[in-house]
């Protein structure tokens, strides 16, 4: 995984290429920005040149940092080292991956290396994913999925022997947010006594929420959303879009890439979700009371990621059929049909209703994650749609 694969983001990249450079390379770093915005490939891009042999220079002309970086090249791996090769396959002794995962019986000792083989394939697929499509890698849809206090163990025993290659040992910890308390805990003595060569790489959408004496004792490096610009050239570089289809993925996907590759693909989830949001407007505005309570037990089922996403995307819609009242096609972020919705819906959604609205869509989404139980959160919902809809 070399730098130059990793989309935009050449600010950052000079400040990692500026680490190696003074050799001031902290023991622990934590990259810190929205979905989509190169986190993690960021992340592996720096472990790949840690654990190289024999780093080599990049090429400087794909840059797209222009007038801001020095003459030199940013480094990258080698390639052709022993290390380099093993990384390649994400297969190198002394890079350690750590990442949430769902236990199946709530007795199993469940770890990260239980899913490696589904984590080695997806890297190897798109370095470019969240959360969604992790579920789907491990069939999990419906799962919540975290790191429990058996990872920090596993992680205590590899780190407790000696680098296999004799250099540098990186651990790779992917949404840290989602340790419970005992991992957190463990994690933390790890980080304040970090072994000897080892760096630890952690890769958070919501810093905020990871504990706050981890938070003091590393180091953040910000990773801003991508520029639409940035995304459009990517999409045609690496799916040969034509630039008007491009262009609208990339305004769609608001400096996500990994939104802009999910809009691709034909099946996803939003589309569900959308739907759902469709039924759940047409039935409080007509006052089906049967209807809506078919509906919050239809979502109920879908398990609390899945609802706690869909709650997510749907506070997206109504912020954008707020929005679409103001007719400014610049300010809109709807694909074309949700703008055929919108032409018709968004009248319903104004000022006296706006604020309450959203704010029964994050309590809903709150009491999911706080597991409530889904079909009174839902059915809630339903009710108070009634209400909203006719202010």
């Amino acid at each position: 995984m070399n730098f130059s694969e990793v989309i935009g983001q050449e600010r950052t990249k000079e400040h990692l290429r500026q680490m190696v450079q003074e050799d001031k390379i902290p023991h622990a770093l934590m990259f810190c920005g929205p979905s989509g915005a190169g986190k993690l490939p960021l992340a592996l891009a720096f472990a790949s040149y840690l654990l190289c042999e024999h780093q080599a220079p990049a090429s400087h002309e794909a840059s797209m940092f222009d007038g801001m970086l020095d003459d030199a090249p940013l480094p990258e791996p080698c390639g052709q080292c022993p290390a380099c090769r093993m990384v390649a396959d994400w297969a190198h002794p002394d890079l350690h991956f750590s990442f949430p995962v769902y236990k199946k019986k709530s007795s199993d000792a469940t770890v990260s290396d239980d899913y490696l083989p589904q984590w080695r394939e997806q890297l190897k697929q798109n370095v470019y994913f969240d959360t969604e499509i992790w579920l789907s890698d491990i069939k999990a849809e419906n799962q919540q999925i975290m790191h429990y206090v058996h990872e920090s163990d596993a992680l205590q025993r590899k780190l407790a022997l000696k680098a296999s290659q004799g250099g540098r040992r990186v651990v790779v910890l992917w949404l840290p947010e989602r340790m419970n308390a005992e991992m957190a805990n463990k994690l933390l003595k790890l980080i304040e006594e970090p072994p000897s060569h080892t760096h630890f790489l952690l890769v958070s959408e919501d810093p905020d929420n990871v504990l706050g004496t981890i938070q003091s004792r590393v180091q953040r490096i910000q990773v801003p959303a991508l520029s639409e610009e940035e995304i459009r050239q990517a999409l045609i570089k690496h799916h040969g879009l034509q630039e008007e289809q491009a262009q609208s993925l990339a305004h769609v996907a608001q400096g996500s890439y990994t939104e802009a590759i999910k809009r691709l693909q034909s099946g996803s989830e939003e589309q569900m979700f959308f739907d759902l949001f469709v039924q759940l407007m047409r039935q409080g505005y007509t006052r089906q009371i049967k209807e809506l309570r078919e509906w919050s037990n239809l979502v109920s089922d879908l398990g609390r990621e899945r609802q706690k996403r869909m709650l997510e995307y749907w506070q997206r819609l109504l912020r954008e059929n707020f929005i679409y009242n103001f007719h400014r096609p610049e300010l809109s972020y709807l694909t074309k049909e949700e703008q055929n919705f919108s032409v018709r819906f968004s009248p319903f959604i104004n000022e006296k209703n706006v604020v309450g609205f959203m704010d029964e869509l994050s309590d809903a989404q709150r009491d999911i994650s706080q597991n409530v139980s889904a079909r009174m959160v839902f059915f809630d919902l339903a009710l108070k749609t009634i209400i909203y809809l006719k202010v």
